[in-house]
């Protein structure tokens, strides 16, 4: 396509407004609120917010790294220790959810493992189901049976019963032989 450079051509038709060039001696209200408003309020809003962002750019803490501290076990708090029984269900509940986040990740895995592989599922995804039947066994063993209403206590009781039956097991099987 041939370049045209006659822009005659091209003329943009005048404006139906005629653009008003206002001579007067008095200034104009708006510019002068303006300039006010950018000197009384903006600037030294925005200068304090730079500076916090500065401060913020040093010391950048990101959020979904947050590591909170490990607090005693339930086992390991006092009889009336109720703030220790706080923080231990407080701690109780963030593992549960960590737990109950892992579990989504690797049955994801598989999910995704299973669209990719299709037919051949069985044997290519057969890493990724035994991991999943682990992590599920294990979430199960610590969390199974407690509802929605479990708490710290519930699961410490669960665990008890566990080893107590595992204790009795093992003395049961050493006693047979």
């Amino acid at each position: 396509m041939p370049e045209d450079r006659t822009w005659e051509a091209y003329k943009v038709p005048p404006t139906r407004t005629p653009v008003s060039e206002r001579t007067t001696s008095v200034p104009n209200p708006v510019s002068f609120i303006q300039t006010v408003f950018n000197y009384v309020i903006d600037a030294p809003v925005t200068f304090v917010r730079e500076w916090i962002e500065r401060q913020q750019a040093k010391n950048k803490l990101y959020y979904y790294h947050q590591k909170f501290r490990r607090v005693p076990d339930l086992s390991e708090c006092l009889e009336d220790d109720y703030l220790c029984f706080f923080e231990a269900e407080a701690q109780w509940k963030r593992d549960r959810m960590v737990d109950q986040e892992i579990v989504e990740i690797i049955r994801e895995r598989m999910g995704a493992c299973n669209q990719r592989e299709g037919p051949n599922r069985l044997q290519n995804c057969a890493k990724e189901a035994e991991q999943l039947l682990q992590v599920t066994k294990a979430y199960q063993d610590k969390y199974g049976d407690l509802g929605v209403h479990g708490n710290a206590r519930t699961c410490l009781m669960k665990q008890k019963h566990r080893m107590m039956e595992e204790r009795k097991a093992q003395a049961d099987a050493s006693q047979e032989t």
